[in-house]
């Protein structure tokens, strides 16, 4: 199978798939907020007029190159994500995962329409994301953190490699002893993981991009090498750039026109993706 990127309707091409033909899924739907989200590009640069201080205390201001957007408000929700989510079942091989990343807004009623798809004991966690960044609300807690709900199609035969899951410190080394100290322990239910930074390499400048290693950890853990990874909401396409370091197969969706721009920004030079677009039945350009 080659890694290929699709620029369509996710249900129309997920219908196209064969059963049981993919063994990892991981799809961030949009979050149903109820409204449009935006991410600006700048660039700063040096201007005696500027409105900002920076190094030896010269005056710069920030320039915007532009902003990339999606729409997220559905007045079904649940209706969108059903035949999706039942596609997806379908296509997922019998030892294969499904992780459905989401906020705190539709998190309840996502996790009773995935137990209707997959069954109840197919329920394997609820991953809480957490991080520390931005706003802080003064009229109620500040929601710093996304949920990850974890499906397998058969409970008592998944794939999960918790050895190959990169470790993290122990909090308190002094009560493990030396050899455990050093070596680690495997992460929880809860990742302390920071966002993209806005300055960081990782960054692409679309909107709601997740952290490279938080995708790692999900396909480390539940892939094996030259498997093949579905993402049907592709966004920036940060599932596939863990797929080519990890040596998974992918296939991604977006119907996002920028969103296809941003992927192929970032994997220019790639020659083992096939772009296809099925809106002109040829490949992007």
């Amino acid at each position: 199978m080659q890694n290929t990127i699709y620029f369509g309707d996710n249900l129309s091409i997920l219908r196209s798939l064969p059963d049981a033909s993919v063994d990892l899924i991981y799809i961030d739907p949009p979050f149903n907020t109820g409204h449009a989200q935006s991410r600006k590009s700048l660039k700063t640069v040096r201007d005696d007029e500027g409105d900002r201080v920076g190094f030896q205390g010269n005056a710069y201001k920030s320039i915007t190159l532009g902003e990339r957007f999606y729409q997220d408000q559905f007045d079904d929700y649940l209706g969108f994500l059903e035949p999706r989510l039942l596609e997806a079942y379908r296509v997922l091989k019998p030892h294969g995962t499904l992780y459905f990343h989401i906020d705190y807004r539709e998190v309840h009623y996502c996790k009773i329409l995935l137990d209707g798809i997959f069954g109840r004991p197919s329920f394997l966690n609820e991953i809480i994301w957490a991080y520390d960044y931005g706003a802080r609300s003064k009229t109620k807690w500040p929601t710093k953190h996304d949920n990850i709900l974890v499906y397998v199609k058969d409970p008592k035969k998944y794939t999960f490699n918790s050895d190959a899951i990169e470790r993290i410190p122990y909090m308190a080394p002094g009560l493990v002893g030396k050899e455990k100290a050093e070596r680690g322990k495997l992460p929880t239910d809860t990742w302390w993981h920071t966002i993209v930074a806005t300055n960081g390499k990782e960054k692409t400048g679309y909107p709601t991009q997740k952290p490279l290693g938080i995708l790692r950890r999900i396909i480390m853990a539940s892939s094996n090498p030259g498997e093949v990874v579905l993402d049907f909401f592709g966004g920036s396409g940060t599932t596939a750039e863990a797929c080519l370091e990890l040596q998974r197969q992918f296939i991604l969706v977006d119907n996002n026109p920028q969103s296809i721009q941003v992927m192929q920004k970032r994997f220019a030079g790639i020659d083992s993706i096939n772009w296809v677009n099925c809106e002109e039945a040829g490949e992007t350009k």
